[in-house]
C-alpha cells in the first residue's frame, strides 16, 4: 500500500471513528450516587492503573466494569487517563 492510499484510508478511519463517537449522549446516571457513592479523581486514578486487568476480568465476568458509571465527571476522567497512562511511565526505560 502506498502512503497516498495509507493517509487516505487512515483520514475515512478516522472520520468514522468521530461521526461514530458523535453518536453518543451524555452519561445520564453520572454524578449520582452508586453502591459506593460517587467516584472522584482518587477513585479514577486507581481504576485506570488497574484498567487492563479489568478489561480481561470483564470478558469473563459481567459484573465487573473497567469504568465507573457514577462518576463526578472531569475529574474522574481526568484521573482516569492519568491512571491508564502510567502503564507507560511505570514500563521504565529500556537499555539498548
Amino acid at each position: 500500500m502506498n502512503s497516498v492510499s495509507r493517509g487516505w484510508t487512515l483520514t475515512v478511519l478516522g472520520f468514522l471513528a468521530l461521526l461514530i463517537a458523535g453518536c453518543a449522549g451524555p452519561n445520564p446516571i453520572a454524578g449520582t450516587a452508586g453502591a459506593h457513592g460517587v467516584a472522584g479523581f482518587w477513585s479514577g486514578l486507581w481504576h485506570g492503573m488497574i484498567c487492563p486487568i479489568a478489561f480481561v476480568i470483564s470478558l469473563f465476568n459481567h459484573a465487573v466494569s473497567m469504568y465507573e458509571v457514577h462518576n463526578n465527571g472531569n475529574w474522574y476522567n481526568f484521573g482516569f487517563i492519568l491512571g491508564a497512562g502510567a502503564w507507560g511511565i511505570l514500563g521504565g526505560r529500556r537499555s539498548s
